[in-house]
Formats: C-alpha cells, structure tokens, sequence
C-alpha cells in the first residue's frame, strides 16, 4: 500500500517541476521580446516630442524678417532682410541696395528706420545694412556648418510686392546650381519649389524641421514657380567679417526727414490693419508679451500685462475677418473686425463660442504705430 500511495507522488512532483521551468522559460522570452518591440517606439514618441511647430516657427521668424526699400532718384526698389546678431545687423541682397542713395527698413510693428551698408558683396548677391536701434533685437538662428539636402522641407519668408511677411513652403528640389544674373555670380545655390518673386529677396530661408535660417532667397523665375537661394553657409564668414569691422560712426546713416511719410491714407490704413492682424496673430499663437507690446502706453498703464495675459488666455481658438477701416483725425485709423472666438469654461467642463466685433483705432505714438483704443461688442 505505502509504495502505491508514493509513485503518484513523485510523478506529480516531476510534473510541477517541468511546469515551474517551462513558466520560467517562457516569462524570460517575453520579457526580451517585449524590449526589442518597445524600443523602437519610446525612440519614435522621444522624436516627434522635438518638432517644432509650423506656426510657432514662422511667428516667431517674422519678428525679425524685415522689409527693405532702397531709393534713389529715379526709382524704389523693395527687399527684405532679416536680423542676424545683436548690433542691429540685417543680412539682404546686395541687388537690394547697391543702387540705393536712402536705406530704411520696416519692421514687423511697422516702424521705420534709417539703415546704412556694412559690406557690400562685388560678385557674390550678399549685402549686410545696420540698424543701431535693432541692437539686441530678437534674431534668426543660423545654421553655420549644415548643407541641405534634396527633399528637405523649407519655409521662405519675405515682402513679395510689398506684402510684408509673406510665407511661402515648399522642398529643396535643387543643389550646387550655378548661374549669373546681372553681374553677380550664383553658385552651389539652393533651387526651392517655395514661390519668390519681387521683393523676396533677401529674405531667410528656414529650415522646417529646426526652425533655423539655411539660406537668402536671391532670385526667382518671373512665374515664382521656381526660386535659388544663396547657402547661408557659404557666405556666413564674410558677412560676420563686415560685421566685426564696421563702427557706427564710420557708417553712412540716412536722416530720418528723409524716410518716406505713412500719412499717405492707403498706406497708413494697410500699416494699421497689419498691426491688427499681428495683434490677433499673437494672441493665437500664445504670444500675448507681443500682443501686449502693441498697445499704447495709455492702455497699458490702463491694462497691467498679467490682467491683459488671462483675459486671452482661455482662449483655445480665434478666428477674424471682415476688415473695414477709415481715416480719422490726426492720421488715425479706425478698423472694425468680426472675431469668433472659442474659450474653456472656467471651473466648468467644455467650451463656449461667441462672435464679438471689435473696433480697434490705430494711430503714431513716438512716430511708431501702437493700439490706440479697442473695444469690443458681442454679436452673437
């Protein structure tokens, strides 16, 4: 009876043996399968975390993408340009200029200023002009030592026709072109599908992935179909040689008498509703410190930016149209806007949206144009 009763023992005990073996064996090959799967993904997740957004990009690049006019006697010609250090520095054609007796540029909040040419290139399409009150000035970074390649994704910033801040995207569909254009030689350039055209020039072409400027946009096909830029790598060494050498007081500034008038009505009312669609651009971009530098000092020392910063910042979506502006009195320009606007409701679940129309007065103070006054009317 007692060796009966033990046989079915030891069996049973060598079964759960091999049992608690093969577990183990099998939990070990998972884990290990489980690493070499997952890997692969925590990598892609760490990638896309360090792209940076489309948007957040190009506003914060028209910061420092300025407009350039070039005057002499007999005609005007239109640029851009783009800040590149803090002396005020701003890297542009040297077609843009170099016919040029006056020299200002506008910047983003539409002031004026007087600029005078640091270098000049004789050959090479690259100019650098200074502009002491842009010294410390937000400006682009750059890509010193990276070629681009075939296929990389491009954002192109410029004045085309005097649409300041115009973005254009496109591809690298083109390397190491060479070519002339009106005396200046043009090689291992950059071919881009983004449209240039006239007053293009000068301006910065970024680099979508990192934010940073790869090249100048020099020329473009008469249809903007196919545009060249100038590596900025190839000429990085020469401007900053310019750059280093020039002093101030050796430059030849224009004076500001000389820098044309925005009391023309078509102008100023153009001036004011950029200023009004920078505003709104800001605001939807998250930028409210640039928003907020666009207000008068009046409605600043009315509005403490923390005050101004959460009445804008529960809105997740803002959308504005329908501009209709007039001339006031004391060259002022009074823009109303239809502006639907998306908000969180606050301490409460969901959102809320409601169309309101602002009128918003824009007009010069210390000759730079500011927001005056706003005021705003919920329609719906």
């Amino acid at each position: 009876m007692h060796k009966l009763q033990t046989k079915p023992l030891i069996v049973t005990g060598v079964v759960v043996i091999i049992g608690a073996v093969l577990l183990f064996y099998i939990h070990n090959l998972w884990s290990t399968q489980s690493v070499a799967v997952n890997n692969p993904v925590v990598s892609k997740v760490e990638s896309s975390s360090r792209s940076i957004d489309l948007k957040t990009i190009i506003h914060e690049s028209e910061k420092s993408v300025v407009q350039i006019e070039g005057r002499n006697e007999f005609n005007t010609i239109t640029g851009s340009g783009f800040l590149y250090n803090n002396k005020g520095d701003i890297i542009t054609n040297a077609h843009v200029v170099r016919d040029a007796d006056v020299i200002y540029v506008k910047t983003a909040n539409a002031r004026a200023y007087p600029a005078a040419v640091v270098g000049m290139g004789k050959d090479t399409d690259i100019a650098v002009i200074r502009v002491p009150q842009l010294a410390g000035q937000n400006s682009l970074s750059i890509e010193k030592d990276v070629q681009a390649e075939m296929g990389d994704e491009v954002i192109a910033l410029g004045s085309p026709h005097g649409f300041q801040n115009t973005v254009t995207l496109g591809i690298i569909s083109g390397t190491e072109r060479n070519f002339s254009v009106d005396g200046f030689n043009y090689e291992n350039v950059y071919q881009i599908s983004a449209q240039i055209t006239h007053g293009n020039s000068g301006g910065p072409l970024i680099n979508r992935e990192t934010g940073n400027v790869i090249g100048i946009n020099s020329v473009g096909t008469e249809d903007g179909t196919i545009g060249f830029s100038i590596p900025i790598s190839e000429v990085i060494k020469k401007v900053t040689k310019w750059s280093n050498e020039a002093q101030n007081e050796q430059l030849d500034f224009a004076n500001t008498s000389e820098i044309g008038s925005n009391t023309k009505p078509k102008k100023l009312k153009e001036n004011a509703e950029y200023i009004i669609d920078y505003f709104f651009e800001s605001i939807i971009i998250r930028d409210y410190v640039g928003a907020y530098t666009l207000l008068g000092s009046s409605m600043q020392s009315e509005n403490s930016y923390s005050d101004f910063r959460e009445r804008y910042i529960h809105i997740i979506d803002l959308q504005y149209s329908d501009f209709s502006s007039k001339i006031k009195q004391n060259d002022q320009v009074e823009t109303t806007v239809n502006v639907t606007v998306e908000t969180n409701l606050q301490n409460k679940e969901g959102t809320k949206k409601e169309v309101y129309k602002y009128v918003l007065t824009i007009g010069n103070e210390n000759n730079q144009l500011k927001i005056l006054n706003l005021s705003k009317t919920l329609v719906e």
